[in-house]
């Protein structure tokens, strides 16, 4: 299935705030197509697991060209959760207040602007994304 083939090619890394280095590609893509994009030229889509990651990751977003940009967060309908591509497990959230609905083909996307909150949003969008690089 879809979601086992995101799963299985998800890549750990340990990493911490700054140490932690992403790109913002300045592209509007879908979801699957910056999935895809990152792994053929970077790593993988952003993950972020903690305060420091997502402090980081804030201060890149701002120079984006698109109101959102996508995260490696998923929802798999058929298990009716969230996941990081990358297999870290989703511990550290940060939810715009009616920005989480469980709802199938939908992924993660921070806002570039106000507090940086995460939405979800339907996959077919095309926004910026950040890549992991390491």
């Amino acid at each position: 299935s879809l979601v086992s083939l995101f799963v299985s090619f998800g890549k750990n890394s340990f990493r911490t705030g700054e140490n932690y280095k992403v790109i913002l590609i300045k592209e509007a893509m879908n979801w699957e197509d910056a999935l895809y994009y990152c792994r053929d030229h970077h790593h993988d889509l952003v993950t972020i697991t903690n305060m420091d990651d997502q402090r980081w990751i804030q201060e890149k977003v701002k120079e984006a060209s698109t109101d959102y940009v996508w995260m490696g967060l998923r929802y798999t309908c058929t298990l009716d959760f969230w996941f990081w591509v990358s297999d870290e497990v989703v511990s550290y959230e940060n939810w715009a207040l009616d920005g989480q609905m469980d709802d199938c083909d939908m992924s993660g996307a921070m806002e570039t602007g106000g507090e940086h909150k995460w939405f979800n949003m339907k996959d077919d969008e095309e926004f910026n994304f950040i890549c992991s690089t390491s």
